[in-house]
C-alpha cells in the first residue's frame, strides 16, 4: 500500500515512466533469459556462435548508451524512448522470424541499440521531472524494474512449454504495446536549443574529474551488482547440487527488494541520504560476501536437510547484497546529474554507464577466473574473497571522494548545511579569514540559512558581505547545550570590522 501511495503522489510523467519500465523489464525476461537455450539446444550453435551472438547484443548496449544519453539531451527524451522501444520491437520479432546467422545478430544488435536508446532517456526524464524527490523516484523505478522481471520470468518459463518463437513474438507485442502508449500518452517537453556539438559535450562531461573519478570508484560496485546473477547462484547450485536453490535465491532476493527498497530509500532519506551512505551500502553489499565463505568449500551434501543448512549463509549474504543494492543505486541514480548542468544529464547518464557496463565486463571476468582457479585448486574462497576485496576498495574510493569534497552535495542540504559565507565542510565549522576575505563580495549585507550543529531548524542571520576580519561569521559564544538559542529569529550580526554593522542594524537584508 505504502507503495501505491507513492506512487499515485508522483506527476502523471513519473507514474508513466514507472509503467514503462513495468513494461520494458517484461518484455525483456520473457525472452532474454532464455536465448542461451534456443541457440544452443534448439538450434544447435556452438558455445562461439552464441557468445558471439550475446556479445553483439551486451557490446551494442554498453557501448553505445552515451550515444542515447546525447540523444536525451538534444532530441528530448521522450522521442528516444518511444525510438528504442520500436528498434526493441523489431528486434524481439526476428528472433521469431528466422534461425539463420545475419537475421540473429540483427536481432540481436537491434535489441541491444534499443536499451542504448531508452535506458539513459528514461533516467534523464525522471530525474527532471521527479523534482527534489529523485531518489524515491529511482527507488520506485527499481521496485517496478523487479516487478516486471518477476512476471516476465514466470510467463517467459510458461510459453517457453510451448516454443521459444511465442516467447519472442508476446515480448515483441508488448514492446510495441508500449511504443502506442508512449507516442499518444507521454508528454512531449520541448529540447532547448543548443549551440555546442555533440562532441563539445562529451569533451565537457569527459573534462568533468569529479564525476569520472565517481565513475571509476563505483566500478566494484558495478560488478558486485552483476553477482546477484552469476556468482550468487552459483555458490547456492554448487552448495546444494540442485537447480532450485539458485532460482530460490533470486526469487527471495526479488521479493525483498520489492517489500523493503522504498522503505529502505525513505528511512536514508529522513536520515539526511548522500554520499556517506552510498560508501555504508557498498560496505554492506561487499560483506554479503562474507556468510557464502563459510560452506563454499563443502561438497554436496547427502539429504534435504543438508541441503537446507548448507544454503543458509547464501541466503544471508544475498539478502545483504540486495539491502546494499537497495541503499546504493537510488541514491547514486540521483547524484549522477548533479555533477553537471541540467542540460547534460542524459550525457552524464550515458557515460556512466558506459563506464558502469566496462566495469561490469572486466570485473565478471576477474570473477570467473578465480572461480576457475579454485575449482582447479579446491580454494573455492577466492571469488568470494575478490567480490569482498573489489566492494572494500569501491567503498574507501568513494568515502575518499566524499572526504576531499570530490562529491556533489545533496540537493536538500546543501543550501541549509554550507551556505555561502560560512565555508567548511559541515555545518558550524568555522572558515578561516582568508578563506572568507577570498570568497565574500565586498559593501552587502544578506540574510542567509545558518543551520546550528545540534537543532535542526533553520535560522535567518545576516552575515558580513565585506572584506572584514570574520568576527560576525562565527559561531555563538556560548557552547553549552543551549548554545543555538543564541541565534535569534531577528537579523543580526556579531560585532565585527563594522563593514556591515550599519545596515545590520536597521534590518536591511
Amino acid at each position: 500500500m505504502k507503495t501505491l501511495r507513492a506512487y499515485r503522489s508522483f506527476p502523471l510523467v513519473v507514474r508513466l515512466l514507472l509503467i514503462n519500465q513495468f513494461g520494458v523489464d517484461i518484455g525483456f525476461y520473457l525472452l532474454i533469459p532464455f536465448l542461451v537455450t534456443y541457440l544452443g539446444h534448439d538450434l544447435g550453435l556452438s558455445a562461439a556462435l552464441v557468445g558471439l551472438i550475446l556479445g553483439v547484443r551486451n557490446l551494442s548496449q554498453q557501448g553505445l548508451f552515451v550515444l542515447g544519453g546525447s540523444a536525451a539531451d538534444r532530441l528530448g527524451p521522450r522521442g528516444v524512448i518511444i525510438c528504442g522501444c520500436m528498434l526493441r520491437t523489431v528486434g524481439f520479432a526476428l528472433f521469431a522470424a528466422g534461425s539463420a546467422l545475419p537475421v540473429l545478430l540483427t536481432a540481436s544488435a537491434l535489441s541491444g541499440l534499443a536499451g542504448a536508446l531508452f535506458y539513459p532517456a528514461v533516467r534523464t526524464y525522471l530525474a527532471q521531472e521527479a523534482g527534489p524527490r529523485r531518489a524515491e523516484a529511482f527507488a520506485l523505478l527499481n521496485v517496478f524494474a523487479t516487478g516486471g522481471s518477476l512476471l516476465g520470468l514466470a510467463l517467459g518459463g510458461v510459453l517457453l512449454l510451448v516454443d521459444f518463437r511465442v516467447c519472442a513474438l508476446v515480448a515483441s507485442g508488448v514492446f510495441a504495446v508500449l511504443t502506442l502508449a508512449q507516442l499518444y500518452a507521454l508528454p512531449a517537453r520541448e529540447a532547448p536549443r543548443r549551440d555546442t556539438t555533440v562532441r563539445r559535450d562529451w569533451r565537457e562531461v569527459l573534462a568533468n574529474r569529479p564525476f569520472l573519478a565517481f565513475a571509476v570508484a563505483m566500478a566494484g560496485m558495478s560488478t558486485l551488482e552483476n553477482q546477484v546473477y552469476l556468482l550468487v547462484p552459483e555458490g547456492a547450485r554448487q552448495v546444494t547440487g540442485r537447480q532450485e536453490a539458485a532460482v530460490a535465491v533470486l526469487m527471495i532476493g526479488a521479493l525483498a527488494n520489492l517489500v523493503w527498497q522504498l522503505r529502505v530509500t525513505r528511512a536514508l532519506a529522513r536520515r539526511g541520504g548522500g554520499p556517506a551512505w552510498i560508501a555504508r551500502g557498498i560496505v554492506l553489499t561487499a560483506f554479503g560476501f562474507v556468510p557464502p565463505l563459510l560452506v563454499c568449500g563443502a561438497g554436496h551434501p547427502d539429504g534435504w536437510g543438508a541441503a537446507a543448512r548448507n544454503v543458509c549463509p547464501v541466503i544471508a549474504g544475498a539478502l545483504l547484497v540486495y539491502v546494499g543494492i537497495m541503499i546504493v543505486h537510488p541514491l547514486v541514480m540521483e547524484m549522477v546529474p548533479r555533477f553537471g548542468p541540467a542540460r547534460l544529464t542524459g550525457t552524464h547518464f550515458g557515460i556512466f554507464y558506459v563506464f558502469s557496463g566496462l566495469a561490469a565486463a572486466g570485473g565478471n571476468a576477474l570473477v570467473g577466473w578465480t572461480l576457475d582457479v579454485g575449482r582447479r585448486t579446491g580454494l573455492m574462497v577466492l571469488p568470494w574473497l575478490c567480490c569482498l576485496v573489489l566492494g572494500l576498495l569501491s567503498a574507501t574510493a568513494v568515502t575518499w571522494l566524499r572526504r576531499t569534497n570530490g562529491l556533489p552535495p545533496t540537493g536538500d542540504s546543501a543550501p541549509a548545511r554550507r551556505p555561502a559565507g560560512h565555508g567548511g565542510s559541515a555545518p558550524g565549522r568555522r572558515a578561516s579569514v582568508g578563506r572568507l576575505r577570498r570568497s565574500l563580495s565586498c559593501g552587502r549585507t544578506r540574510a542567509t540559512q545558518y543551520l546550528p550543529r545540534h537543532c535542526r531548524t533553520v535560522r535567518r542571520v545576516v552575515c558580513c558581505r565585506g572584506c572584514c576580519c570574520g568576527g560576525c561569521h562565527g559561531r555563538p559564544r556560548s557552547r553549552g547545550v543551549s548554545w543555538w538559542r543564541s541565534v535569534p529569529w531577528r537579523p543580526r550580526v556579531r560585532t565585527g570590522c563594522g563593514c556591515c554593522h550599519g545596515q545590520a542594524r536597521t534590518g536591511e537584508a
